[in-house]
C-alpha cells in the first residue's frame, strides 16, 4: 500500500496519457516539504482487449500507453523516486473482454499472468481496474458473472503480494464483490468513487474506511470550491484516499493548492520549468491516439 502523509488521506491522480505527459504528475510538491503532491499516479489506460482467434483476453497497450512504458527512466522513474506510486490502469475496449467476464478460474489466471508481467517488465508499482467501455457479449462473449472479478484479484494478489491492486468503483464489477466465501477486499488494497463532483463511499466489502475514496473530482470540470468542499468532508470523516482526475499539461498550481490546503495543512508548488508538453518533441517517435478507444480521453465521465 502506499504510504499516506502523516495519516492524511492518499491523494490520487488519474492522467490521461493520450493528451498529457504522464511525468508531469511529478512536478507538484506540498510548499515547504519534499513531499509530492500526488501519492499515487495511474497511466490511464492499457485495455483488454479479445482475441476472436483464441477466444481469450488479451492486454492492449495504444502507441501513448507504450510510449510511457518503453520509456520509464523518463516518464515512471522521476515520480517513483519521488516516492509515487505508478500503477496501470485497466479499461474494457468495446471488445467484449472484460474483468467480469472470465469464464473459469483458469482464463482469469491467464490474464492476470499478462497484468503481473506487465507490472514486473516496466517496474511499476501496482494496477487499477476500470469496468468501463467493455461492451459485455460483443464477439460473442459471456455476460458479467459472479465469479470471475473475485477470481481475477485472487490470481493476480498471488503473482504480485507486494504490490498495489485497486477498484474505480463503476460498472456491473460494483454488483461482483464476493463469491464463495471470498470478498474483493481480501485482494484489494483500495477503491474510490467514479462519479466526479459527488461523494459516495464505495460499498466493497472487506475494505476499512482508510481504503476508500468517496470523494471524485475533475481537475478541469469539477469545481475549486466543490473540489474544497469533497476535500473537507474527506479530511472530516476519516477516509483514506481523495481520488482526482483529467490532469492538465497546463498548470493547476491553484485548483491543487486549494485542496492540498485542507487535506494537509500545505499549498502545492509546481517546479519550475517542469512541465513537459505531450506528446514528446523530438525525444522519441511520433505519437498518435489510438482508433480503438475514442472514448478515452473524456471517459464519459464528466458527463454523468
Amino acid at each position: 500500500m502506499a504510504k499516506p502523509k502523516a495519516n492524511s488521506p492518499l491523494n490520487v491522480m488519474y492522467v490521461e496519457v493520450n493528451d498529457v505527459n504522464f511525468a508531469n504528475a511529478g512536478c507538484y510538491s506540498l510548499t515547504g516539504s519534499t513531499d509530492p503532491l500526488f501519492d499515487i499516479a495511474i497511466i490511464f489506460a492499457a485495455n483488454i482487449n479479445f482475441d476472436t482467434a483464441t477466444r481469450k483476453a488479451t492486454l492492449f497497450l495504444n502507441p501513448n500507453v507504450t510510449t510511457v512504458l518503453q520509456n520509464v527512466e523518463t516518464y515512471v522513474r522521476p515520480l517513483q523516486a519521488k516516492g509515487i506510486k505508478v500503477l496501470l490502469s485497466i479499461l474494457g475496449n468495446h471488445e467484449g473482454a472484460g474483468i467480469c467476464n472470465f469464464e473459469n478460474e483458469s482464463a482469469a489466471h491467464d490474464f492476470a499472468v499478462l497484468l503481473a508481467n506487465a507490472v514486473r517488465d516496466y517496474g511499476l508499482d501496482g494496477i487499477d481496474f476500470d469496468d468501463e467501455y467493455s461492451e459485455y457479449g460483443n464477439n460473442n462473449t459471456g455476460p458479467p458473472n459472479p465469479s470471475s472479478f473475485i477470481y481475477l484479484i485472487r490470481e493476480l494478489r498471488s503473482l504480485i503480494p507486494d504490490k498495489i491492486i485497486s477498484l474505480y468503483y463503476y460498472g456491473p464489477v460494483t454488483s461482483r464483490l464476493s463469491y464463495d466465501g471470498m470478498v474483493a477486499g481480501d485482494f484489494l488494497d483500495y477503491s474510490w468513487n467514479s462519479i466526479y463532483g459527488t461523494y459516495q463511499v464505495p460499498n466493497v466489502p472487506g475494505l476499512e474506511k482508510n481504503q476508500l475514496g468517496p470523494a471524485a473530482v475533475n481537475v478541469t470540470s469539477t469545481s475549486a470550491g466543490t473540489a474544497q468542499n469533497l476535500a473537507t468532508r474527506t479530511k472530516a470523516d476519516g477516509y483514506g484516499v481523495y481520488l482526482m482526475y483529467a490532469l492538465p499539461n497546463t498548470n493547476a498550481q491553484a485548483y491543487l493548492s486549494g485542496v492540498s490546503t485542507i487535506l494537509y495543512g500545505k499549498e502545492t508548488t509546481l517546479a519550475g520549468g517542469c512541465l513537459r508538453p505531450w506528446p514528446p518533441q523530438g525525444q522519441f517517435p511520433a505519437v498518435t491516439r489510438s482508433r480503438a478507444h475514442p472514448q478515452d480521453s473524456s471517459r464519459g465521465r464528466a458527463r454523468r
